[in-house]
């Protein structure tokens, strides 16, 4: 069995080595030094805003159909990638795993916002 006839790896495994390579990337080019806390949290800010603004003037019925455009696909998948890139390195210098934190805040999402019947058309919370 050769790479291309491999399995696809699971999800947490692939998320481990693009998180590597991201690490490796940043060592290569002696970013390392630049990557503190605070300055991944500033990229990942600017880069969600990058995001943001891809969608900024459009409505809502515009915003849907984004992907439907190769240009703007584009973009989005780009500023995506930008913005996970940066969630990793971010999560890789403090040792959190990214994984088991948003499985823990969705335990505790579900304790703090039970099912309790017909939903609300507003009942939706970002915390």
């Amino acid at each position: 069995m050769n790479d291309t006839d491999a399995p696809e790896p699971r999800g947490d495994e692939r998320l481990y080595r693009l998180q590597r390579r991201l690490a490796a990337f940043a060592d290569a080019r002696d970013w390392t030094p630049y990557h503190t806390p605070k300055n991944l949290a500033v990229a990942l800010s600017v880069e969600a805003a990058e995001l943001v603004e891809i969608f900024q003037w459009l409505t809502p019925e515009q915003s849907e159909k984004v992907m439907e455009k190769p240009e703007s696909a584009h973009r989005v998948a780009d500023e995506v990638a930008d913005v996970l890139a940066y969630l990793l390195q971010f999560c890789e210098v403090l040792g959190v795993d990214v994984l088991d934190a948003l499985a823990a805040k969705i335990e505790r999402n579900e304790l703090r916002f039970p099912v309790t019947g017909p939903q609300a058309p507003n009942s939706h919370s970002s915390e």
